[in-house]
């Protein structure tokens, strides 16, 4: 008898829930800049991400035992995962949130890495010999032109985006661009037949160690344990690390990796719209403008073309 695990399979869900995967992928990962803004207070942000991901994997871990589900089946495979690890959840999460610790503000940072589709397309050509078609590379532009109007919008006459930062914070938000668009098409290339569940707990002890790691060489690990921080914690762990996560490999594994990659471009309007709502920080008439370009450019990059009439 097949278990549970295979029958939520991504080619064995309905083709609604397939329609509707990278819709609520967009709405939950967005959350993640919101619990960021609610728990860095709390917490440095390596001993915030060690403690997240640990509390993940006491879920995960005996999830995968009870279900039976099995691990990938060659050392060779444990090590890709592994890596992967490394890059989309250890040097994109540490990354981000060292460089905001830093003084980066958090609208540039999001920024920064919304480059990622680009740079994921530019290089899915050579690495995993992926085609865009021009459509698609103009949905590409699109959509970096929007998120530079979300964000610039925020801005105030005469700011400028570098200001109270170094290069350090420059730095660590490089790396996370770097990191989530190579884990991106790295799990592609070598990850596609590990099992998602049990691939998630390799990735997550991998980033656990480069995050704790971190933790102790660059920060007193001190934590203010309030209740908002425990909420928050539980909705990254829960929501974040857990459904998110799941639903992104499933997308990678569904489609190309430039496709998945321009998905990231709707997350910066989501998350604006979230603060909007949660902290009463209102979005210009740019910024709204910005939303629609970037929403555009999503479509024409992820919509299949329409398969030619035969005569």
């Amino acid at each position: 008898m097949p278990s549970l695990f295979n029958k939520l399979r991504p080619n064995n869900l309905p083709s609604a829930g397939l329609a509707a995967m990278p819709a609520i992928f967009v709405l939950l990962w967005s959350t993640g800049f919101i619990g960021a803004k609610f728990g860095l207070p709390y917490a440095e942000p390596f001993t915030f991400l060690f403690i997240r991901f640990a509390l993940t994997l006491l879920l995960l871990i005996p999830l995968v035992i009870v279900m039976r589900i099995p691990w990938p089946s060659s050392p060779r495979l444990w090590t890709h995962i592994a890596i992967s690890g490394f890059l989309v959840h250890g040097a994109y999460l540490g990354g981000v949130f060292y460089g905001i610790y830093l003084g980066m503000p958090a609208g540039l940072a999001a920024l920064l890495v919304g480059l990622q589709p680009l740079l994921t397309a530019a290089f899915a050509g050579p690495l995993l010999g992926e085609q865009l078609s021009r459509r698609q590379w103009l949905g590409l532009g699109l959509g970096l032109i929007g998120i530079s109007l979300v964000l610039g919008s925020k801005l105030e006459i005469g700011e400028s985006l570098f200001d109270g930062f170094g290069i350090s914070a420059l730095l660590c938000v490089t790396a996370a661009l770097i990191g989530i668009s190579l884990g991106t098409l790295y799990q592609k290339r070598y990850c596609t037949s590990m099992p998602l569940l049990s691939g998630a707990v390799i990735q997550y002890v991998a980033a656990s160690a480069l995050l704790g790691v971190g933790a102790l060489l660059f920060e007193t690990r001190h934590v203010e344990w309030s209740s908002t921080f425990v909420l928050t914690l539980g909705w990254l762990v829960l929501i974040l690390s857990i459904t998110a996560i799941l639903l992104l490999m499933a997308l990678i594994k569904k489609g190309e990796a430039s496709r998945v990659a321009s998905l990231f471009y709707l997350v910066p309007p989501v998350t604006a719209l979230q603060a909007w709502w949660l902290f009463d920080e209102r979005l210009p008439l740019l910024g709204l403008v910005g939303m629609l370009v970037a929403i555009t450019g999503v479509v024409m990059v992820i919509r299949k073309p329409a398969p030619k009439a035969i005569r």
